[in-house]
This record gives structure tokens, C-alpha cells and sequence, in this order.
């Protein structure tokens, strides 16, 4: 019966978008005809209303009665299409998260002789598989509030940013993939950087020289969030640099520009590239190596990135880029890829340690293989790096100078591989099983990957018997201001319980006389004590 009621719920809203979609085209059909009758001509109209002109001719052949026949009849899949069904239900049903762009730059990705359609049509068409087979696109209800700023002048800025992803790997398990991405903030031009392993200065640098040959010149300013790649301190406002950033700023064209951190009126264009990157190109994809998949980036911006109308602009960033770079200042350091720090072999042991100089540094459970196990051990800015055999990133430390130490990561500690799912479970169950329990975990996973297991814990310890009602609004309060963390939500829980709690009443009681109080003193008469006088 439930589902029942549901099926029929869901017939009910395709009619109304139907309905919905149809009021659209019949405005959009009179719109068209009285701009044609004030002499406008079709490229005109086309222009005015936003819709392709070879519409507008289409609408302007038809009467209204022909008008109204043409949208009641139910539209076939768009012939060209027809090939390429099963690989987009196959996609949406392994990824049900992917948008219509992403399916696009996929089927664009996988096809070389893909056709070519409007990206409208390929978003009716994965809709329709959508529909057909009840393939629901998670709704994301966050929505972030931005001003408008006006726009640079071409060859003026740029923007810097860094993400981390974790990708599927082949065969199981994941790989953690560090971004490095610039924009240029006129022209909307991206450029795209990745590899395995966290970025240094050396590295940040390379990825700088990599982007100014491929804008084909350098911005005269650059933002960057206070980040400790290029700073080393922030003294009252004034800004230290890394010695070797600043020493590379210097021979350069381009002058720094630190925004305050978590600044999106700053630098909103390239974080809105960041998201892009994870959830348009990284999201559903499965990693086999890094130069493969650099590769892929280049295919993408070249594809996608740099070649869709950007949606803000409602401009082609490449076409944009054709003028700006006219603008941009000459490139005064040749590319040079960073030099590598010499790394040795270190046997791992038992304990998931390695002997370095005289102290043991922790390594992730896990590490240690067996007998003969090894890493790779480098010092790179004042770090013990480790990495596996295949130059995968493993653990950073701070190399102590006293010996006979253990200098251990608390986080390495703990074996994330196995139980972290159980946890999920159980803390969105303690949560009350509800949709937005799931986003508020996943949201924790998403945003501090590494605290996971922490938050889970903390959850599962604190919120036992508690209020729905109270767990809902702490919930509810979290998703909407973006709170991905345990402690938070449950300063929020406390917060709402004491606020739910009935407010003190004071009563006003007549106060207790003591007993004693009512006792009469025993009296004498007057005659008595006078005639003891006159004696």
C-alpha cells in the first residue's frame, strides 16, 4: 500500500512538471509572436528571449492551435542518443549522483565520435532514464550566499587554491589525490594539477610554472588563502613567506595577494573550481596512476572545464582566455620540475614503526606486510616523509632532535580500514535513521576525512537517550550553517535541551511561623508587685 502511495505521489509530481513545463513553452510561444509582430526579426527575438533561433522559427511556423497539438504529444528520445542508453543507465545506477553535464563529459570521454548535440538534449535524455527507471538524484540543501563582485580586468588576477579527494582504485580500496588549481578570474580559464601526495612549496611552485605555460603568461596578481605551503607566520598582519616562495615571487611577474581564511567573497571563483573538480571530473572516476590521470584532467578542460559556457559569464572561458592572454605578463622563469629529495629504503617493523637517526616514527596501521616490508623515507622541508615503493604517500612527521624517542601520529594508531562502516551505521542510527542523519555523517566524512573515526565515536558516546525532537533540531541547525562536526552538535544538543526544558516557577508560599511563637509568657497581676514594694 505504501508503495502504492508513493507511485502514485510520483505520478502526481511528473504531471505537474509536465503541467509546469508546458505553462513555460506556451509563454515562451506568445512571447515570440508579439515580438515578431512589433517587426523584430528571428535573430532578434532569439537574442531577447534566450532560446536558439532555429526555436523561434520553429514557433513562429505554427498557429496556436498547432501550438498546443505540437507540446501535448509525447517526445521520443532523441534519435542520435539511442546508442548510448545503457551506457548512461548503467553510469546512473552505479553513480546516482552524477549531473547531466558530468554523464555528458563521460559519454564525450568514452565516445570520440559522440555527436554533436545541445547539452540540453543530453540533460532531457539522461532525465528521461532517470524517470524510467525511478533513478533519484540525490538533493544536496545546502545553499551558500555570495555578493557580486565586479569583474577584473583581463590579465589582472588569478586564484589559488588546494583540494584532496579520495578515489577508488582498481581492485579495491582508495587513493588520496591533493589538487592544485588556477584560474584566471576574468576569462574563467582553469587550469588543473594532481598528484599523490601532498603539495610542498617545491611542488606548489612547479604547479605554478605548469599553469603559466598553460595560460601562456602570468596574471599580475595572484590570492591565495594564508596557507602554510607559502607562509610560515602571520606577525599582527604581516605576512611571512616561505623562504623559498619568497625567493621565487621575487624573480617572478606576478605580486601576492593573502585573503583572510575561509574568505569566500575573496576568492569564491576558485573554490566554485575546486567543487568542480571533485564533483564534475574526480567523483565516480577509478585511479590507476597519477600520470594517467593528469592526462585525463588535460582531456576534461580541454573538453569540458574550459570549453562549456561558464554559468555565471554565460561565456566560453577558452574563448574568454583567446583575449585575455594578450593581456598577461611575460613568463620570467623557465619550467623546471622540482628537484626530488633523495629517498633511501627503511625496513618497516612489527609495530608499524621505522628507526630513523636514533627515534621511531609511527606509521598507519597497516603498513607493516610482513618481514622485508619497506618504504621509502625522504626529509623535505624539515619533515620525515614516507612513502610507499610506488611513491605513494604515506606519513609526515616533525623530525625530532633529541634520541631514544617515539614520535607517534595518534591517528595512525587506529585501523580506519576496518570498522569505520559499522560506526556509520550505528551513529546515524543513534541519530534516528533519518535522510538528514545520513547527510550530517556523510557531510563529516566529506569534510574532515581524517577525523572521521573521532567524530563517530564522540556521537556514539554522547548522544544515547536523547530527545528526537532535540536530535533533530541540532541536526537540522548543523546542515544549515555547514557544522560538520561531533562536538559542535553536541554543544547543540545540550543547548536545545536546556532550552526545551520548562522555564523555573517561583511560588509564593506565606511564610512558617515557628511554634514558639504562638505560646502566650505566663503574666502577673500589678497589685502583686506593689504591695512587694511597700514591704
Amino acid at each position: 500500500m505504501e508503495e502504492k502511495n508513493l507511485h502514485l505521489k510520483g505520478d502526481k509530481t511528473d504531471k505537474k512538471m509536465k503541467a509546469y513545463k508546458h505553462l513555460k513553452k506556451a509563454l515562451m510561444w506568445h512571447k515570440v509572436k508579439e515580438l515578431w509582430s512589433k517587426g523584430l526579426n528571428k535573430s532578434q527575438i532569439s537574442q531577447e528571449v534566450g532560446i536558439h533561433r532555429k526555436t523561434v522559427r520553429h514557433y513562429l511556423e505554427m498557429d496556436e492551435k498547432e501550438f498546443y497539438n505540437w507540446i501535448g504529444k509525447r517526445k521520443n528520445l532523441p534519435p542520435k542518443l539511442h546508442g548510448y542508453y545503457d551506457f548512461v543507465k548503467e553510469h546512473l545506477e552505479n553513480h546516482p549522483y552524477l549531473s547531466a553535464s558530468q554523464i555528458e563529459d563521460r559519454l564525450k570521454e568514452r565516445y570520440p565520435d559522440f555527436p554533436e548535440v545541445h547539452s540540453k538534449t543530453v540533460y532531457n535524455f539522461v532525465q528521461s532514464i532517470r524517470s524510467a527507471h525511478q533513478i533519484a538524484k540525490p538533493k544536496n540543501k545546502h545553499v551558500r550566499v555570495f555578493e557580486k563582485r565586479e569583474e577584473t580586468a583581463y590579465g589582472e588576477e588569478a586564484q589559488v587554491d588546494f583540494g584532496v579527494y579520495n578515489l577508488a582504485k582498481q581492485g579495491g580500496g582508495q587513493q588520496k589525490v591533493w589538487v592544485f588549481a588556477m584560474v584566471l578570474s576574468r576569462s574563467r580559464q582553469k587550469f588543473v594539477h594532481l598528484q599523490t601526495s601532498p603539495f610542498t612549496t617545491a611542488t606548489s611552485i612547479y604547479a605554478h610554472q605548469l599553469a603559466f605555460e598553460y595560460f601562456q603568461g602570468v596574471p599580475r596578481h595572484i590570492v591565495y588563502d594564508q596557507d602554510r605551503v607559502f607562509m610560515v607566520d602571520e606577525n599582527y598582519g604581516d605576512l611571512i613567506l616561505t623562504s623559498d616562495f619568497q625567493h621565487y615571487v621575487q624573480n617572478e611577474s606576478f605580486e601576492v595577494v593573502f585573503c583572510r581564511k575561509a574568505d569566500p567573497q575573496t576568492k569564491g571563483k576558485i573554490e566554485n573550481v575546486i567543487k568542480y573538480v571533485k564533483y564534475n571530473f574526480l567523483r565516480g572516476r577509478e585511479f590507476t596512476n597519477i600520470a594517467g590521470l593528469n592526462q585525463s584532467a588535460s582531456d576534461w578542460l580541454k573538453r569540458t572545464g574550459n570549453r562549456k559556457k561558464h554559468s555565471t559569464t554565460r561565456l566560453v572561458p577558452h574563448h574568454e582566455w583567446l583575449k585575455e592572454k594578450e593581456y598577461l605578463l611575460p613568463i620570467k622563469n623557465l619550467l623546471k620540475e622540482p628537484e626530488v629529495a633523495s629517498s633511501k629504503p627503511y625496513t618497516v617493523l612489527k609495530d608499524h614503526t621505522i628507526s630513523y637517526k636514533g627515534n621511531f616514527y609511527s606509521l598507519p596501521v597497516g603498513t607493516y606486510k610482513g618481514e622485508n616490508t619497506q618504504v621509502l623515507v625522504s626529509h623535505e622541508d624539515g619533515k620525515l616523509v614516507v612513502r610507499s615503493l610506488e611513491k605513494a604517500h604515506i606519513a609526515s612527521h616533525t623530525i625530532s632532535i633529541l634520541k631514544g624517542k617515539y614520535i607517534r601520529n595518534r591517528d595512525h594508531a587506529r585501523d580506519k580500514a576496518s570498522g569505520i562502516e559499522e560506526k556509520m551505521v550505528l551513529a546515524i542510527d543513534k541519530l534516528g535513521n533519518t535522510d538528514k542523519a545520513k547527510e550530517f555523517i556523510e557531510g563529516i566524512r566529506n569534510d574532515k576525512p581524517r577525523y572521521l573515526n573521532d567524530n563517530l565515536r564522540l556521537i556514539l558516546s554522547k548522544t544515547g537517550n536523547q530527545d528526537t525532537e532535540v536530535v533533530s533540531k541540532a541536526i537540522d541547525y548543523c546542515l544549515e550553517n555547514s557544522y560538520y562536526n561531533a562536538l559542535k552538535f553536541t554543544e547543540l544538543i545540550a543547548y536545545f535541551k536546556k532550552e526545551k526544558e520548562p522555564a523555573l516557577v517561583i511560588s509564593h508560599r506565606k511564610p512558617q511561623v515557628p511554634q514558639q511563637a504562638n505560646t502566650t509568657p505566663a503574666t502577673s497581676k500589678i497589685n502583686t508587685y506593689e504591695k512587694i514594694i511597700q514591704q
